[in-house]
């Protein structure tokens, strides 16, 4: 079992760090580096955290457990419109990152007005190949109670947000929180970041109950060695500019590059002795056509 982290600290001797990771048998998930500030999304052996906390004790880095790490999460506006989107949708996404999730934010095409909203089938599926969507909503109860179908019948778990505290279940809502509805400024006040911490600690546990979940019967390999192995096999994917160019989630991973130009050579990728074709799904991407590997859970490969 591994613990994702999330260190902080100093690009000077950098290396020592993910040097000490790479022996202990981890992973650096992501890699971000702001003029001499650095920020690693890790994976290690459960056994070995303390070893890390040593290290970046000694870097005088800082590490945090980072449980949202190696998911991805979709966060899902009515619409693009000013209305809409600015400023609760941004200011969840980048809350969100801190604690090490790969977000991608998503504006429905025709999802505002109470009455006349609509989610398209496609919007579903691009909504449903990430692990976790959270539908940020408005101000009004009565108007989230009457946007439940934008996501009632969606297989992946669904957390709203609003304004409004409301004490009813939301049909088809994993989970409500309050307190972040439209709001025409920076969530910076008292309220707001407990509203936010909030929503952190609804979406970390939504995401602890879907890893218990897939213990029962688990991919044969871990998701974060399948990103690792793409990386070092797969040569075009050192022609990638994007920040993250595979991107883990709990079962599977997002690799940016062309599903008709690739998926072949992804599917030669060796994974713990295993073709990863042989152990997977790998299908193209509703996302600009990318290749996305759903791994298969143990008991269903032959």
């Amino acid at each position: 079992m591994y613990e994702t982290l999330t260190y902080t600290g100093g690009v000077h001797k950098h290396e020592e760090i993910t040097e000490l990771i790479e022996d202990l048998g981890g992973f650096v998930l992501q890699e971000n580096i702001s003029q001499m500030d650095l920020v690693l999304t890790l994976a290690v052996p459960m056994e070995d955290v303390k070893k890390v906390e040593e290290k970046a004790r000694e870097l005088l880095g800082k590490i945090k457990i980072a449980p949202m790490a190696g998911t991805e999460i979709a966060i899902v506006s009515p619409t693009l419109a000013r209305q809409h989107l600015p400023h609760s949708a941004c200011d969840i996404s980048e809350y969100l990152r801190r604690y090490g999730a790969k977000d991608n934010m998503i504006g429905l095409q025709r999802g505002a007005g109470k009455g006349i909203s609509r989610i398209s089938e496609d919007e579903k599926k691009l909504i449903e190949e990430h692990d976790l969507a959270i539908f940020a909503l408005g101000s009004f109860k009565e108007c989230i109670l009457n946007k439940t179908h934008l996501f009632e019948d969606i297989e992946i778990p669904v957390v709203v947000t609003g304004a409004p505290e409301i004490d009813s279940d939301i049909p088809g809502a994993t989970a409500y929180v309050s307190g972040l509805g439209r709001i025409p400024r920076r969530l910076k006040r008292g309220e707001n970041i407990r509203a936010l911490k909030n929503l952190v600690e609804v979406t970390e546990g939504i995401l602890d109950q879907k890893r218990e979940e897939m213990a029962d019967d688990p991919p044969i390999v871990p998701s974060i060695l399948v990103k690792t192995e793409i990386e070092h096999q797969l040569e075009a994917i050192k022609q990638v500019y994007s920040p993250a160019p595979v991107v883990s989630q709990l079962d599977g991973v997002r690799v940016k590059l062309k599903y008709d130009q690739y998926h072949d050579d992804v599917a030669e990728v060796v994974v713990d002795e295993y073709r990863l074709g042989d152990i997977s799904e790998i299908r193209k991407s509703m996302m600009y056509e990318y290749i996305l590997v759903k791994l298969l859970p143990e008991t269903s490969i032959i």
